[in-house]
């Protein structure tokens, strides 16, 4: 009787679970960095901002440029532009939004990989799937007459190529819904906050001339 082991199912499969490896290592580094990244410029926007118009109210805006700069926080950041950015509102108001999608594109670097990861694994598992089973098929029409052993091969390949597939996509979507998900958090925070920036600077600047 043939026995056919994970190591001979992995054998059998190895072009296409070779594929599969490799995009399960490029989405969980990307993953890993991303949460890093994510996690590394969490603070409270808010909090933040009451300490900036303070320092930007009692020492001046020289000083509350070099609080911002001070920090890689996407807050700080966007901050700055309007602090720095000459001109009047609309002036300001440009720049703010600038500075956000320059952020937003900081976060969400590579992360639109993992959404090509997880639409793109299944399918290379299905190919595997395809392969494994026209293998099946060529073993029987050379063994007619042949038990289950025959085709145990082609149906290994098959189901281990389609299981891969799955294990690869699935954390590859998690990752990108969550990348996404606390980027928009973020800058959502962001923004909310720094519009009491631009009302104070403006307030204090005056009309532009």
């Amino acid at each position: 009787m043939n026995n056919v082991t994970i190591t001979d199912m992995i054998m059998q499969g190895w072009p296409v679970l070779s594929i599969l490896l490799l995009m399960s290592i490029f989405s969980i580094t990307i993953i890993v960095d991303r949460v890093r990244l994510i996690r590394r410029y969490q603070v409270n926007a808010r909090s933040f901002m009451a300490r900036l118009l303070r320092i930007l109210a009692e020492q001046g805006k020289p000083q509350a440029v070099e609080f911002c700069r001070k920090y890689e926080f996407p807050i700080a950041a966007v901050s700055l532009e309007i602090l720095t950015q000459q001109g009047g509102r609309a002036a300001k108001e440009r720049a703010m939004e600038h500075a956000m999608q320059a952020q937003v594109r900081k976060l969400e670097a590579m992360v639109p990989v993992l959404g090509t990861v997880a639409g793109t694994a299944p399918f290379v598992g299905l190919f595997g799937t395809v392969v494994g089973i026209i293998k099946a098929f060529a073993s029987i029409a050379a063994n007619a007459g042949g038990g289950p052993e025959v085709v145990s091969a082609g149906i290994a390949e098959a189901l281990i190529t389609t299981a891969c597939g799955l294990v690869v996509a699935i954390p590859a979507l998690i990752g990108y819904n969550y990348c996404i998900h606390m980027s928009e958090v973020l800058m959502t925070d962001v923004e909310l906050s720094v519009y009491d920036l631009v009302e104070t600077v403006c307030k204090d600047e005056g009309p532009a001339a």
